[in-house]
Order: structure tokens, then C-alpha cells, then sequence
């Protein structure tokens, strides 16, 4: 061979070498070019995930639950078909009474499980041995036979039925292990859900209230086994 053909040759191998390495200007099969708006819009929702991950003031162990004032830096986020607004930051010390997964609804696609949790007597065997919990169709009921173990006023202010959004994939994970009966403390915060096409869905912001709209709506972003 010449050493024109193999300066040839070595001109083409080069051409080669610089066309599939990362700095040429080339399209693979497969990828999207992201240009300068798309990723800054992806850094955005980057760090309103992290922002809408941050952490409320923590409750004391084996208190009532604790809900405290949103900050300012907390704006409402965009998380699948809706937008989250947080209402107030929530945490909670509790025992679970009953778990139910959900998969059909709408609510589903933000919130695949619900857990009905206790706090205060309602956390004690003496009492829960006493109840017959069960959840359907995002609600939860006791029912009792004979005279209630504790008042029914202070049943209705020390449990509740909450709607989890798990915050990242890891969360989802721990809220698919999480079983009846175990005490649990969940950091997040209680949030409004709205869609572009007008659906609403709204956490209470107490603990005094019963009936419809009395569940909480939580996006959890802490969660732990005690």
C-alpha cells in the first residue's frame, strides 16, 4: 500500500473515531436531542422535587400528630397529572391500624395505598383488640360490639384514614413494606391536588373533623419503622 492510501486510511479511521465520539455533533438512534430550555426545565422540576422533599418541624415520639406552617421557599409542584400545593407541614408518630393498596381509581395514580393510623389510646392493644377496623373505598371504619373501649369522640380524634403520595421511589418501597400493627413516623406535608381538567382532590387540615373530607392527603417524603 502507498502512503497515500495510508494517509488516507488514517484520515478515514480518524473521521470515524471523532463522528461516534461524545464532542461530535451527531443524533444517535434513540436519543433526543435536549437543548439549552429543555434542560433548565429539567434542572427546574429537579430542584422543586427536592424543595418539595424538604422536611417539616419533626413531632416528639408517641405525641399527637404535628402539623406546622408552610415556608415560603415550598411553591407548589408539578408531580404527574397534577399539581401539588402544600397546605402544612405534617408529622406523625402512630400506630397502623389497617393498610388498603388502590390501583382503579384516579386518586391511585398519585396515591397507591392508604393507611388508617392511630395515635394516643387509640395505638393500644387494650383498646384496637376491642375495635373491628376495616377501609374501602378511601374511607376507614371501627365498629365495636357492646360499649366502645374508649369514647367514640376520642376514637374519631386519635385515628384517621390518610391518603399517602409516596414522594420518590424509595418512599413507595417503604410504604409497600409498611403492615398493620406496626408503629410508624411519617414526615411530609398535607397537600391540594388540583388537575388541568378541574379535578380536586383536598387534605384536611385537622384532626377534630369526621366524615367526608376528613381524611388527610400526605406527601410523604420520611418514613420510618419505630
Amino acid at each position: 500500500m502507498s502512503g497515500r492510501a495510508w494517509l488516507a486510511l488514517l484520515v478515514l479511521v480518524a473521521a470515524i473515531g471523532w463522528w461516534y465520539s461524545p464532542v461530535s455533533p451527531r443524533k444517535p438512534v434513540g436519543y433526543e436531542r435536549v437543548d439549552a430550555a429543555t434542560d433548565a426545565t429539567a434542572q427546574s422540576r429537579a430542584t422543586q422535587a427536592a424543595i418539595a422533599c424538604q422536611l417539616p418541624s419533626p413531632v416528639q415520639p408517641f405525641d399527637p400528630p404535628r402539623q406546622s406552617p408552610v415556608p415560603s421557599s415550598l411553591a407548589p409542584f408539578r408531580l404527574k397529572a397534577a399539581t401539588l400545593t402544600p397546605l402544612a407541614g405534617f408529622s406523625i408518630d402512630a400506630r397502623v391500624l389497617s393498610r388498603r393498596d388502590y390501583r382503579s381509581d384516579r386518586e391511585a395514580e398519585l396515591s397507591p395505598v392508604d393507611l388508617a393510623l392511630g395515635w394516643g389510646r387509640m395505638r393500644e392493644d387494650a383498646v384496637l383488640s376491642q375495635l373491628d377496623i376495616t377501609q374501602s373505598a378511601r374511607w376507614y371504619r371501627y365498629r365495636y360490639r357492646g360499649t366502645p373501649p374508649i369514647p367514640p369522640s376520642e376514637i374519631d380524634r386519635s385515628a384517621a384514614n390518610m391518603h399517602m403520595i409516596p414522594g420518590s421511589p424509595e418512599i413507595a418501597a417503604a410504604l409497600d413494606g409498611i403492615e398493620a400493627g406496626e408503629r410508624v413516623r411519617i414526615d411530609g406535608w398535607l397537600v391540594e391536588a388540583q388537575a388541568p381538567d378541574g379535578w380536586r382532590w383536598r387534605s384536611s387540615t385537622t384532626r377534630e373533623d369526621t366524615g367526608q373530607g376528613a381524611c388527610e392527603v400526605v406527601y410523604v417524603c420520611a418514613i420510618t419503622n419505630l
